[in-house]
Order: C-alpha cells, then sequence, then structure tokens
C-alpha cells in the first residue's frame, strides 16, 4: 500500500511517500518556513533533489505544495493523489488514552487535543499536519501514530513518580516516554536478529540530539528514560536530562527567572551545550575535545557516564540483557562514542569487536564472538513503522 508519511513541526513539515511493504520510498522532502516565505525540498532516488520557494502562509498550502509537486510530470512520482492510498502522521503524546495508532476521527482529534498541555508544541503543530491533510484530501483515510504509544506498557512502579498521587489520578502526571516509533522498530529487528527466542531482553539505545533509553522484555516496554516530557533521562545535544530540582530554585531565586526562562534554560541551553560551551552538535564536540578543549571532553564523558548508567539500571531491573541496540543519528554513525560506552561493561559479557564495530549507518552485529550481549547497530527507520501502521489500520 502507498502510504504518504507526515511529520509536521510548527514552522516545517516533513514528508516520505512510501510502500508500507517493504519500504520503498518513492520520494521525501522537506517543506520549511512554513508562515514566513515557504521553501520546499523534494527527493526522488536517483534524481536530482529540487528546491523551490513557494509561499507557505499555513499548512494547508505546504500539503498542497507536497501533492503538487508528487503529480509534477517532470518532477513528480505519482500520475493521481488518489495513488496516495492513506496518510500517516507522527503525533508527539497521546497521553494515556493511546496504547496504540488509530484511525483519525472527530474523537481521535479531540483526544489529541486534551494532550496540548502535556505536549504544548509537538501536538498542536500536528494537528495543524492533520487538519491540512483533512482540508485538501477529504477523501482519503488518515492514521495517527503516537510517540508515547509503545511506552504504555509499563508497569505503575516504573511509570509513577513518587509525588502526591492525586496529581496522577487528576491531572496524569507521569512517566510517558518518547521516541517510540524508533524504540519499536529497532527492538523489533534485534529480537529478529536474536532469533525471535521465546524471551528477550533489549536496551534500544536511541541517541541523537534527542536521546533516550528504553528496557523492552518480550517486545514490551518495561521502562524509558524520558518522562512526562522529553526533557527527562540523560544529558542530550541542548536538553539537560534529569536535574535536582533544588536547582530550580536556587537559580530561579538568584537571577530572577521565572519558570518559562528556566525550562528555556534546561530544554535550549543545556545538555552537551550547556556543558562544553562549544555545540550541541557530537561531531563539532570531538574536534574540540581532538584539539585539547576539556570542557568539549567533559561534555562527552558525561553523556557516556549517564547512558552506561541506564545500561547498568535497566540490565538490572530486567534480571539481565540479550542485546543492546545503538540507533539514531549518534547511535548510528558515531564508532568512538559506542566503543566508550561499551568499555568497562566486560563484566556484564558486554564485548564489542573493534573492527565490526568501524561502520557507520548500516544493520550491523558489533559484539565480539565472546560477547555473551549481543551489540547492534541498527538504523532506525521510524516512517516505515508509521506506513505498516497505516497500512494494517486502512486495510482493516
Amino acid at each position: 500500500m502507498k502510504i504518504l508519511v507526515i511529520n509536521a513541526g510548527s514552522s516545517s513539515l516533513k514528508y516520505q511517500f512510501m510502500e508500507s511493504e517493504g519500504g520503498e520510498v518513492f520520494a521525501k522532502g522537506l517543506c520549511e518556513r512554513i508562515g514566513i516565505d515557504g521553501r520546499l525540498t523534494h527527493k526522488v532516488p536517483g534524481r536530482e533533489d529540487v528546491k523551490l520557494d513557494i509561499p507557505m502562509p499555513t499548512h494547508n498550502e505546504a500539503i498542497q505544495a507536497v501533492l503538487d509537486i508528487m503529480v509534477d510530470p517532470e518532477k513528480g512520482v505519482i500520475q493521481s493523489t488518489d495513488e496516495i492510498a492513506a496518510v500517516g502522521h507522527r503525533v508527539l503524546h497521546g497521553g494515556a488514552a493511546f496504547t496504540e495508532s488509530c484511525i483519525i476521527d472527530d474523537a481521535c482529534i479531540e483526544a489529541i487535543e486534551k494532550c496540548i498541555p502535556l505536549g504544548p508544541l509537538h501536538n498542536p503543530a500536528n494537528l495543524m499536519g492533520i487538519r491540512a491533510c483533512q482540508k485538501i484530501m477529504p477523501g482519503t483515510p488518515q492514521v495517527a501514530v503516537f510517540d508515547t504509544a509503545f511506552h504504555m506498557t509499563m508497569p505503575p512502579k516504573a511509570y509513577i513518580y513518587a509525588i502526591p498521587y492525586e496529581y496522577y489520578e487528576k491531572d496524569d502526571v507521569r512517566r510517558y516516554g518518547f521516541h517510540g516509533t524508533s524504540h519499536r522498530y529497532v527492538s523489533a529487528r534485534a529480537i529478529d536478529m536474536l532469533g525471535n527466542p521465546a524471551h528477550s531482553r533489549v536496551i534500544s539505545c536511541h541517541l541523537g540530539n534527542g536521546s533516550s533509553l528504553a528496557a523492552i522484555v518480550d517486545g514490551k516496554v518495561m521502562d524509558t528514560s524520558m518522562g512526562l516530557g522529553p526533557l527527562a533521562g540523560f544529558p542530550m545535544g541542548t536538553r539537560s536530562g534529569d536535574v535536582d530540582a533544588t536547582i530550580l530554585e536556587y537559580l530561579m531565586g538568584r537571577y530572577n527567572y521565572d519558570i518559562k526562562e528556566m525550562l528555556n534554560i534546561l530544554n535550549k541551553k543545556s545538555g552537551v551545550l550547556g556543558i562544553s560551551g562549544v555545540s550541541s552538535d557530537f561531531r563539532d564536540l570531538d574536534e574540540a575535545a581532538a584539539q585539547g578543549n576539556e570542557r568539549a571532553k567533559l561534555a562527552l564523558d558525561k553523556f557516556v557516564y549517564e547512558v552506561k548508567k541506564f545500561i547498568g539500571a535497566y540490565t538490572t531491573v530486567m534480571g539481565g540483557v540479550d542485546a543492546i541496540v545503538f540507533t539514531a543519528g549518534i547511535g548510528e554513525n558515531s564508532i568512538d562514542l559506542r566503543r566508550q560506552i561499551c568499555e568497562g561493561l566486560e563484566y556484564m559479557g558486554i564485548h564489542m569487536d573493534a573492527e565490526k564495530n568501524n561502520v557507520r549507518g548500516k544493520e550491523c552485529d558489533v559484539s565480539a564472538a565472546d560477547s555473551k550481549v549481543k551489540i547492534f547497530v541498527i538504523p532506525t527507520n521510524e516512517e516505515l513503522m508509521i506506513a505498516m501502521d497505516t497500512a494494517s489500520l486502512c486495510g482493516k
């Protein structure tokens, strides 16, 4: 089934047009500067990229621009939009209401709207993409695929916070977790690569500008590092990860910050950028550290240290581990960080093969022959998961 996958941001919109069975990508691209002036980058395998400046005052014009270029006689890949069987939308936050993907109808939209306080930056943008497609493609079925859904198998002891219980009951305050579509895809591939055993324990390491780990037992999430929002866990590109809440009180009092400014600091000025003062890009940090920048080295050391802590904790709560998976921009491409994360874990039966680990962006088993735990590099494919869910629901 040919599926159009949409990931809408507040001023951008990513898309892929693909086959749900097998994952062939016919076209993909990005609409940028929506609401400003508008720019479209369209990519078709085997052809030159197309870049166009197109007025995009709203997401409606962005979706229309995507459909127009898809059917363009020279630049397109289909003759008619009727060839788009369905549209799959990435939606950040489904709250506790969604444990799996769903066909988009009025009830689904209302539930996504109710989750806006939990995902104030992303959910409104996701809704813009949905409503634009409804307007431009009224007869095409649409599906919402939630970042949080895969994590809804967590037991209460993992998702509950040790604050007054009424905040969970009345206000839905709990651990939700994110990157669920990525964790779902790579953990399923890891289980396949293990030979589909009856019992499996996988630690999925989604390491990028935003990062999270998940402990997955028999294909179901037992715990994950992000929380109510995507700020929790370990240091990321610009996010702090877990911090002592006393820090907020102390800095807000000392510098007269309000909560909005404090959260802006934790979300956009912290993480490895905050420690290093150099960059949120790990490639820049590698270069700076190699040139003797001690703070860049400290930022990298802190990142590795915290990831190791989560691996140790998750191995403990799962009663062992059968596979560790590295995915996303850093996990797939940083040979050195993968090595550093696995160093010192030999006592757990984790042994990496340095030669096998010399790989970027390719699915590979990088564990040594004597390793009791498999170490996999698996490029994530969230778009394929969205397309597969969309095809499955629409097929029904």
